[in-house]
């Protein structure tokens, strides 16, 4: 087996027929391969791996080169994807070997943090991925909204087609991604795709200042069907109110709504005689709840915690494997190494994930198979790094 890095403009493909295969119907045509092979959209601001062997082609996996929040500060982050494999070599170690390398390589070049949406979850948890809670999806009739259409705001709604407001929307998206926890943005490059965006339109929520405050993707499928709408995004409830009385007035055009919201988002407040099912669906291969994982504690010095210590092992890890003493100060996360030191607690890599992102309690790890933490530790890691519920969004 060899793995080869895709360079940059190369044509892509192998690899991408065998993402074609994974992710698309298929057989897909010709002319449809080509053009998706030709587009350098594709590739802009990825790093694409593919693992040969004499037959050819046998897996490959990309890395699409982002930023996200954690926990008030910006890092850059490895957003996994694209990760196939050929359907007479599955199962015999390609992925395994991909990954390893990529995950190597990202590290190797600054990237502290690694995310990706799994195929099935326990297989990238053995790579040190931990499970992030799952946006989830608000669905009402906009008739229970119609008390915001007597409502006077300050503010006011723009409405476009999707391509058209390309540019605002990301800006609003890059306000988010400065204090909103888990939040992430796709590089520049890539996000030239939304720019051709005919197939939603988008409303956009403006306060005071040039950036929007709000913004939600949407499109109809029919008269008195529903309105599909992705990512309600907003800066704060006036904005959310703002885009709420957009969709009260389509009352008598559509009879429900269907949005994607936050964890820690509370549709059943948004009005007196709402009704609102809110659901968090998980289903495998596809809708699966988002992963994340650690790939160096040392790039992470500076992380916003608490002021508390503690010595931590990290066991069966590649990159983070070891013994670290960390210290939340005035300045962020202090990250020492201390091999011969005495741990306080022993994790996994994706119970340290966890621990970063904020989300499940360090009480839940052992039965998650994440390590062994005595609740005095406990204590003291839920100072060091606060609960939190990451919101991970990767929008334009």
């Amino acid at each position: 087996m060899r793995i080869r890095h895709i360079e940059p403009g190369e044509p892509d493909g192998a690899g991408m027929f065998l993402r074609a295969y994974a992710f698309k119907a298929s057989p897909m045509q010709p002319d449809e391969l080509a053009r998706l092979c030709s587009d350098p959209r594709f590739a802009a601001g990825r790093v694409g791996l593919v693992a040969e062997d004499d037959d050819g082609p046998r897996a490959t996996a990309s890395a699409v080169l982002m930023r996200q929040n954690l926990r008030g500060r910006v890092y850059p982050m490895a957003g996994i994807a694209g990760v196939a494999s050929h359907p007479l070599a599955r199962r015999r170690g390609y992925v395994r070997a991909l990954m390893l390398e990529l995950l190597g390589r990202m590290r190797d070049e600054g990237y502290p943090v690694s995310t990706l949406y799994p195929f099935r979850p326990s297989f990238y948890e053995r790579f040190g991925y931990a499970t992030l809670p799952s946006p989830r999806t608000a669905t009402f009739a906009p008739a229970g909204l119609r008390p915001l259409l007597r409502r006077e705001l300050p503010g006011e709604v723009s409405w476009a087609r999707a391509g058209e407001g390309y540019q605002r929307y990301r800006d609003l998206a890059l306000r988010l991604l400065e204090y909103r926890h888990g939040f992430a943005v796709f590089p520049e490059e890539r996000d030239r795709m939304a720019a051709d965006n005919e197939s939603h339109w988008l409303v956009l929520a403006q306060l005071d200042g040039s950036v929007p405050a709000g913004g939600l993707m949407y499109r109809i499928e029919e008269y008195s069907g529903t309105l599909h709408g992705t990512d309600l995004l907003t800066t704060g409830p006036t904005s959310r109110a703002l885009l709420l009385r957009f969709l009260a007035g389509h009352t008598d055009q559509v009879g429900r709504v269907v949005v994607t919201v936050a964890p820690d988002d509370t549709p059943e407040l948004w009005g007196s005689d709402l009704t609102v099912h809110v659901e968090a669906a998980v289903r495998f291969p596809t809708n699966a709840a988002p992963m994340a994982r650690v790939l160096s504690l040392e790039l992470l010095a500076g992380l916003p915690t608490g002021e508390q210590g503690v010595t931590l092992t990290v066991v069966d890890d590649a990159w983070v494997g070891g013994t670290y003493r960390l210290a939340g100060s005035p300045d962020g996360l202090e990250v020492t190494r201390v091999p011969n030191a005495e741990p306080d607690a022993t994790l996994t890599c994706a119970g340290l994930s966890a621990l970063v992102y904020g989300a499940p309690d360090p009480a839940e790890f052992e039965l998650l198979g994440w390590g062994s933490v005595p609740e005095p530790v406990a204590q003291r890691l839920r100072v060091l790094f606060p609960p939190r519920l990451p919101y991970l969004c990767a929008r334009f």
